[in-house]
């Protein structure tokens, strides 16, 4: 199948109109994109883009040949020209197949917002799944044999659990063409779009784009562990969580702990977990080799600074006498170990870290100990991870891979 994105954007489009922010100031030229569209083999129009015929003619392609026009999703955005001679647009039930003369077959997918999905067979056996802005399929469950889809179409930035359930599933898999759609001004276009997309194994592509299902392309950089850095609420904690998002059953691991009394270590902890989705697992500990060393879900640890305060705590590292005759070498220890068993995981992990070299230097001996101590520790798992990034007044800036 040959497919054609006449718009890759949101109903609105992007920039939307008069809107003043950031995001849609700099939405020019490759990031400016029109409401999604999807042509498929010339025969299949999915959804309208304002002047599809100009948008199809630019991309080198016609409408002329289309035998059916089917739309996923109320059409809110800018008016959108219905060009004479086309099929009128209309939408298949719930579950209902359609076969169309070119010889695909189509497939309405339920799902669990306003509007429909749509599952294309091709004449050879391709098949891709197309779904609109805000939505995700309903009532997916594991299959014993999945056949993943070769194509996937569906609004990643806006709905990364809708890629997250496919994934549980078995219907995408690591050879799925992620494309993400429905593109909207929350997040920021260029680089930093590219970037968030492929943490989650997609991609974006500029508007008139054709894409040939099977055909190589480059494969988005999904590292497999990730050291995520920044200083107090910079946002380092929210990045680290975006990019496992789209991804199933992960078991968020917090060092921290509880603190009886502590009101405001409370509602800390309360943040995060409303932050998570639903389908995260959460377990409160320091013991992190043995997480790191058996096969399971992806980590997302947070933070490695609680971890070497209570590994500290641990050794007596806050008693000069007892540091210095024992304490050093037994959190060196100790740190050589969770460092040994980063590189050697089979797991995906995102770890969180604190950055504290950056400010003034501490007053106390012990201040200082933790400082040098946390800044010896991100270097080492620092150097056992694919990817490293520090965040920065809530922009992640990439450091390695």
């Amino acid at each position: 199948m040959e497919l054609t994105l006449l718009g890759t954007g949101a109903p609105d489009g992007l920039p939307r109109p008069g809107c003043p922010c950031a995001a849609c100031a700099t939405a020019v030229g490759e990031d400016a994109r029109a409401a999604t569209a999807l042509l498929v083999d010339g025969a299949l129009l999915f959804d309208l883009t304002p002047g599809p015929a100009f948008a199809a003619a630019r991309a080198g392609r016609s409408i002329s040949g289309v035998r059916q026009v089917l739309l996923s999703h109320p059409h809110d955005g800018p008016a959108v020209e219905f060009p004479a001679g086309l099929p009128a647009p209309g939408r298949v039930p719930d579950g209902r197949e359609l076969s169309v003369i070119s010889g695909h077959r189509v497939r309405a997918v339920a799902l669990d917002a306003p509007g429909t999905g749509y599952e294309v067979t091709g004449p050879d056996g391709d098949r891709l799944l197309y779904l609109p802005p805000g939505g995700a399929p309903a009532g997916l469950s594991p299959s014993p044999s999945p056949s993943p889809y070769d194509v996937v179409l569906l609004d990643v930035a806006g709905r990364p659990d809708a890629l997250a359930r496919l994934r549980e599933t078995g219907a995408v898999t690591a050879t799925t063409d992620v494309l993400a759609v429905h593109l909207d001004h929350d997040v920021p276009p260029g680089l930093e779009l590219h970037r968030r997309l492929a943490a989650a194994g997609a991609r974006a592509v500029p508007d008139g784009t054709s894409v040939t299902v099977g055909d190589y392309h480059a494969v988005p950089d999904v590292p497999r562990r990730a050291l995520v850095l920044g200083g107090a609420r910079s946002g380092k904690s929210v990045e680290a969580e975006r990019r496992l998002e789209s991804f199933p059953d992960v078991l968020y691991v917090a060092t921290g702990g509880t603190r009886d009394g502590d009101g405001d270590w409370a509602a800390r902890v309360a943040l995060h977990r409303e932050r998570r989705p639903a389908s995260w697992r959460t377990a409160e500990t320091c013991d992190l080799v043995p997480l790191l060393t058996s096969d399971g879900p992806p980590l997302l640890i947070d933070c490695l600074a609680l971890w070497l305060t209570h590994a500290m705590d641990s050794v007596g590292a806050w008693d000069d006498e007892r540091w210095a005759n024992g304490g050093a070498a037994a959190l060196a220890e100790r740190v050589a170990g969770l460092v040994a068993a980063v590189r050697a995981t089979r797991r995906t992990v995102v770890a969180v870290s604190n950055e504290v070299g950056s400010g003034v230097v501490p007053a106390t001996a012990s201040g200082r100990r933790f400082r040098d101590e946390l800044g010896r520790l991100n270097a080492g798992v620092a150097g056992e991870c694919e990817q490293v990034v520090l965040v920065v007044a809530g922009q992640a800036v990439r450091l390695r891979g």
